[in-house]
């Protein structure tokens, strides 16, 4: 739109300065693009852009996304294998739009026993309140079928389970869900799409948190729905119904972070496996809970459907008080007391099984310390959990302290070739 000839100062001003346009190369990276209103050239081209807006994916105005963002759902999209993804101000944001776009009055909901804690609250307060049943099942998906209702419109399984890290065969989740005329939705945080892609598998809907992994700093929150093309529909009208969109600078942060994905995990999982197979050593420790490792009753399928894991890991103490889980939490040093994970630093949560989990029996292991391991030296980090253990009498046999004192090959983490 050209300036009037001879403006005023304070019109100079505002007009000044507006063009972004030089010749020359162009950023690595695409730009932050901060905007809410969007200037179009004449009423034909605005009409035209809003007639167009609702199926093609176009910068109308910052309640309908942004270029930044788009940039960030083309990555995410990629790693997915999905047709398109929407984002969202939080991972929990995701999942609730998720289960809200697809869901009805009348309809039923299975739901994975190891889902995110916080979609048990969202099931109460929102599925209770609009007549939507729902019901949970096994973390390991075994004993669906018999579960299954003719209303059951949608299988929400999180696989490796939030806490404990349960696997589910999630293609036999998708037969029976397709076999019962209902879709398969899969949170898939833990595998990032990266170390596992939900659906290749025959998923439908696929939900995560760039806050973790994607991100890799700790410094923004955010949310993902990728779905296949035959899904995408109802959540793409739902979100845009409802104005959901996310900072281009959060967007922007997360497209900086993606880029050093690769080289990250692999830390994440070296560092964690040696962890791992330290505390299996230990003689305080009763159970390690991680998929990679042989032992786990998910192994089998963590072979056959995931190429690598990360930095989380969970064990539980032979003395199964939460006093102790809680002291000992308390002693370390080097891993920060926080709930979240996928960032560069070590952390360290107390989970109480017996309320995160319904379906399953969990008073053999009633707490769990979970770890994230970060990509400090794993061996500084065993180190501190040493002085944990010793400081509340949980002495290392020197036998047992050195038995994995270089990483075997049974300890090298699996990458993406």
């Amino acid at each position: 739109m050209p300036t009037p000839p001879n403006p005023r100062e304070r019109t100079r001003l505002i007009r000044a300065g507006l063009s972004t346009r030089v010749d020359g190369g162009r950023a690595v990276n695409p730009p932050l693009i901060r905007a809410s209103t969007v200037l179009f050239n004449d009423v034909a081209h605005l009409q035209d852009i809003r007639s167009r807006r609702n199926d093609e994916r176009l910068f109308s105005y910052g309640a309908r996304g942004n270029p930044t963002a788009f940039a960030l759902e083309d990555v995410i999209t990629e790693l997915e294998g999905g047709y398109r993804t929407r984002l969202f101000p939080t991972g929990l944001a995701a999942i609730t739009q998720a289960l809200i776009a697809y869901l009805r009055t009348g309809d039923h909901v299975l739901i994975s026993d190891a889902v995110y804690e916080p979609v048990r609250h969202f099931a109460r307060e929102f599925f209770e309140r609009y007549a939507i049943d729902y019901s949970f099942y096994a973390a390991d998906g075994q004993g669906v079928e018999a579960l299954l209702r003719p209303q059951t419109r949608l299988i929400y399984a999180e696989s490796p389970g939030s806490l404990a890290f349960e696997i589910a065969d999630l293609p036999a989740l998708a037969r029976l869900a397709h076999a019962n005329d209902a879709l398969l939705a899969t949170d898939n945080t833990w595998g990032v799409g990266y170390l596992y892609r939900p659906l290749a598998l025959g998923a439908d809907i696929v939900i995560s948190a760039p806050t973790k992994y994607l991100s890799g700093h700790s410094d923004v929150v955010m949310g993902a729905v990728t779905t296949t093309q035959a899904a995408w529909e109802r959540i793409h009208r739902s979100s845009d119904a409802q104005g959901m969109t996310v900072s281009p600078d959060d967007a922007w942060l997360i497209l900086r972070g993606s880029r050093t994905l690769a080289a990250r995990l692999p830390l994440h999982a070296a560092g964690a496996l040696r962890v791992a197979q330290w505390l299996q050593a230990h003689p305080a420790v009763a159970r390690v809970f991680c998929p990679a490792l042989p032992e786990d009753p998910g192994y089998a399928l963590w072979q056959r459907d995931f190429s690598g894991t990360n930095g989380l890991l969970s064990f539980a103490l032979k003395d199964a008080t939460e006093s102790t889980a809680v002291r000992v939490a308390d002693a370390l040093r080097l891993f920060g007391m926080g709930a979240s994970w996928g960032g560069f630093e070590s952390l360290v949560t107390v989970s109480n099984m017996r309320q995160a989990r319904t379906v399953a029996d969990w008073s053999q292991y009633p707490f769990l310390i979970r770890l994230h391991v970060g990509l400090e030296d794993p061996e500084d980090l065993i180190a501190d959990l040493e002085q944990a253990f010793r400081k509340h009498s949980l002495h290392t046999p020197k036998a047992a302290a050195s038995r994995h004192a270089n990483c075997t090959p049974g300890c090298k983490p699996k990458i993406r070739k």
